[in-house]
């Protein structure tokens, strides 16, 4: 795939999966009254702890820049193993919901430990993040990937 067909792929895959899944949190959140800027905050503050939550709108904004950092890192990471295995291109949807629980895993067991952040393990808490991850970062990074790698192929 040409390099431009690349930074496409990982630039729409990490916005994609991005908004999508945010939308998620901001609705699985919400209906249980935080609000999105708490939501992001705690995003923040993975890497300013609990100051995070007394830094209003900044540290708001840099949660969203971390989360849409963390969202296209992961299409990257997709989009170069990709390169070395077709399958996941050629079976995009079994394998970008595979891929969605695989982050799931990554980020629920070491990178919030590593960050402090502590989340309750409820049967219906993990279940929906495992869906959420399926449905909102998986899928779409394993389908956008594919469609550009099929549009560089043409």
């Amino acid at each position: 795939m040409e390099k431009s067909k690349a930074l496409q792929a990982i630039a729409w895959g990490g916005l994609l999966a991005g908004v999508m899944d945010i939308s998620a949190a901001f609705v699985t959140w919400g209906v249980r009254g935080v609000s999105p800027v708490r939501i992001l905050q705690s995003i923040s503050s993975g890497l300013l702890g609990a100051n995070a939550y007394q830094g209003g709108l900044a540290t708001a904004a840099l949660g969203a820049a971390l989360h849409f950092l963390i969202a296209t890192t992961a299409t990257a990471v997709y989009y170069l193993a990709s390169r070395k295995l077709s399958f996941l291109t050629q079976r995009a949807v079994t394998w970008g919901m595979l891929y969605g629980v695989a982050v799931y895993l990554f980020m629920y067991f070491l990178v919030l430990p590593l960050a402090g952040i502590r989340s309750r393990f409820t049967i219906s808490a993990v279940t929906i993040a495992v869906l959420t991850h399926i449905m909102c970062v998986g899928l779409p990074i394993a389908l956008t990937v594919r469609r550009f790698s099929t549009l560089a192929s043409k």
